[in-house]
């Protein structure tokens, strides 16, 4: 067990997810206990009682369960010899080259961890060469404010190698009984796009995806889009610097926004300030299952003492801290094959609906 704020991180026995207790006892500020699967160990989420009804109204969609819904997309894909972000050109071919037996491991895990208290489906993989097929929180983003519940909105890339990634979530959407609709100007998916409450949402753009793309978004689905300007080509996402955490507050990096924008984020949600430096480490990277924060962290594969080893740790017990104040608790899951794209965990979970932000913390 390594210290963290007063409480305790768990190593699974497998090597994979790392759980952290929010208060030292494995108790949240409700009832939830972390606990174990019978066969190995492994430390899973809590539901709270009284939910898991699976059963729909017919021609309903994962968006109108009131168990979380998730997209992942298996890694038969997944590789990092195109470069198209600033991370990946820090790293040369050799750095780049992916272990897929690990990153196999990996997903595995994180897949394991998001199924075991909610659904989970999986992207089909065309044998196409589409090596960021797996981040599919970039595939689009499904409008759940609107009371049919049956709208997405899919990208229109930037990068050129991932334009074909549209027609693939066009087909999948469509087989589900969706309205698929790809953005008429450059938008990268959720990752881009947080929802807050009701209509409200949060939208970047400057890198990636456009401005005038909110414009016609607010005019076609009756939503309001605060607009945020990513400057940093490292943090070329909006979740690389905002995480709602619940539909009241919001991680938010506000060294990196104007005051403007930082002015026109608190009229709409509490913000928990964290730091550039945290961002670059991955704080805001997040996805909520229940009462349950993950984020990517490879701290156990750094060496002890090193700078990159204290950035982690720095992130760590920041997340930590934030959560434990809030009544969640935090699981780390490693995903360090993924890095090597330039991409951490909340970059391959796109959400089908928000049923754990209707779970609320005592």
């Amino acid at each position: 067990k390594v210290a963290s704020n007063g409480g305790a991180t768990k190593v699974a026995s497998n090597g994979g997810a790392t759980k952290v207790a929010s208060n030292g006892n494995g108790k949240n500020g409700t009832n939830g206990r972390a606990t174990k699967n019978g066969t190995n160990g492994r430390l899973r989420p809590v539901a709270p009682a009284g939910r898991g009804n699976l059963l729909a109204p017919e021609g309903s969609n994962p968006t109108t369960l009131d168990v979380p819904a998730y997209l992942l997309d298996f890694p038969f894909s997944y590789g990092a010899d195109v470069v198209n972000n600033s991370w990946m050109e820090d790293l040369d071919e050799k750095k780049r080259r992916i272990d897929m037996r690990r990153a196999t491991r990996q997903f595995l895990e994180l897949y394991n961890f998001l199924s075991s208290e909610g659904v989970v489906y999986l992207l089909p993989s065309p044998d196409n060469g589409l090596q960021d097929l797996v981040f599919t929180a970039n595939l689009g983003v499904v409008l759940d404010h609107l009371p049919e519940k049956n709208t997405v909105v899919l990208s229109n890339f930037t990068v050129a190698s991932r334009r074909g990634e549209t027609e693939v979530g066009k087909r999948f959407f469509e087989a589900m009984g969706y309205r698929a609709i790809v953005a008429p100007d450059r938008f990268e998916g959720e990752a881009e796009l947080k929802h807050l409450h009701d209509n409200v949402y949060l939208g970047g753009y400057g890198l990636r995806s456009s401005r005038e793309v909110y414009d016609w978004m607010e005019r076609t689905f009756d939503m309001r889009i605060v607009r945020l300007n990513q400057r940093d080509p490292y943090l070329y996402h909006l979740d690389t610097t905002i995480f709602p955490i619940t539909r009241e507050s919001t991680l938010v990096c506000t060294e990196l926004f104007d005051r403007k924008e930082v002015a026109q984020i608190e009229k709409v949600t509490n913000i928990l300030d964290v730091s550039a430096d945290h961002c670059f480490s991955g704080i805001t990277n997040c996805v909520r299952l229940y009462n349950t924060i993950l984020n990517a962290s490879h701290l156990h594969d750094l060496k002890a003492g090193s700078e990159e080893y204290r950035e982690e740790l720095s992130k760590n017990r920041r997340l930590e801290d934030l959560a434990s104040e809030m009544g969640f608790e935090v699981t780390f899951v490693n995903l360090s094959e993924y890095l090597k794209a330039g991409a951490v965990l909340s970059c391959m979970v796109m959400h089908l609906n928000r049923a754990s932000y209707d779970f609320r913390l005592l």
